[in-house]
Order: structure tokens, then sequence, then C-alpha cells
């Protein structure tokens, strides 16, 4: 508990501040909650393991923390939704977007759906773009390194589509994980945020 209050007090959040910024983008964007923006920080995602995580340059971000790695948790579950994750990787970050979670409490990619977020992944199969264990990576593998990305990402029943950059890099049938709560990783390198939203459908 501790860890989280401290968390959050780093990012100068309240939760006002938080509210009125969530507020200000949907009424911009009104079928859409804003889960994370550049601003006024997670917003709607509640941290879970240890990394420094800060609100800095517009974005939230972070570069260290233990061995388990960390995460940015929605406490709400999604079932069929668009996503946008707009995010900057340093060339050897481990990172990644869970969705459908079976639970809030072990996260990874045999009880989530991990979209991924590696681009020095040492088996590559599964590397930036590539959906962990469900849809290999395209080849060449696109490079999320040292730049800002953008992720677009629909979960219809048993659709799952990824675009990165305007790339599709999965689009395929898949029923394993049907609902859940979504999760931003830190694993390694660094690893910034700006703007996280989604449109439950």
């Amino acid at each position: 508990m501790n860890r989280i209050k401290g968390f959050a007090q780093g990012l100068g959040l309240s939760l006002s501040v938080a509210l009125c910024g969530s507020q200000a983008l949907a009424q911009a964007e009104p079928d859409w909650q804003v889960l994370l923006d550049g601003q006024s920080g997670i917003n709607l995602l509640q941290p879970s393991g240890v990394a420094n995580w800060q609100l800095k340059d517009g974005a939230v971000q972070a570069s260290a923390g233990d061995s388990d790695g960390a995460f940015l948790l929605s406490p709400a579950s999604y079932a069929d939704f668009e996503l946008v994750v707009e995010f900057w990787a340093s060339e050897d970050a481990n990172s990644g977007v869970f969705l459908r979670c079976l639970d809030s409490t072990l996260i990874n990619d045999k009880r989530c759906y991990e979209v991924n977020i590696f681009d020095q992944r040492p088996d590559p199969s599964y590397g930036t773009g590539a959906i962990v264990r469900v849809a290999k990576a395209l080849q060449p593998m696109p490079k999320a390194g040292g730049h800002w990305n953008r992720f677009e990402i629909s979960a219809k029943g048993t659709r799952l589509k990824v675009v990165l950059n305007g790339q599709v890099t999965a689009d395929l049938d898949d029923s394993e994980f049907k609902q859940g709560p979504l999760a931003l990783q830190w694993g390694k390198g660094v690893i910034k945020f700006r703007k996280v939203a989604i449109r439950p459908l």
C-alpha cells in the first residue's frame, strides 16, 4: 500500500486532477474512456508491482524496477473493445499490452493476450507487434525502439486485430480469453505511455 501511495504522490496525482483530465478528454472523444494521458497521469489505471513510474515530459514512463516487472492495471474488465496505445520504447525495452487477463493477481502471456513490445526478444518469433503464443511477428519484424508508436487493437468476440503504426501485425480468431482487465508492462529498458484510451463495444 505504501508503494502505491508513493507512486501516486510521485506523479503528483490527486483524484480531482485525474478526473478533470479524464473528463476533458472524454468530452473531445465521448465514446472513449481515457485510461492514461500525458498531462494528468494514469487516470483510470492502478500500479501493480515495483517500477519507478513517473509523469515526465508529457508521458507516464518507467526505466527501472524489480526483476518481476511491473504493470499499470485497469480495475475494470473488458470483453469487446477498441484500444489505442501511444508509446515510446528504448531499443532494449521489454514491454507489452496485456488484454482480457484472467485476473489481476498474476499477469503473463499464459493468462492474458500479450501484444508484445520487445525488439530484442531472444526468439523474435513473437517480438514487437505479435501476440505472444498466438500470432507470430511479421517478417521483417517492425521495430518500436527509439520513436513514438501507435497501437490500434480491437477485440470482438473471437476476432483479434493489432495495427502498429498503420500496419496490420496480427489478425486472427482465438477463443482462449474472453474477458478481463488490461495491463501495460514495464519489464526492461525505458517505456513511455502518453495516451491510452479504450472504447467498449
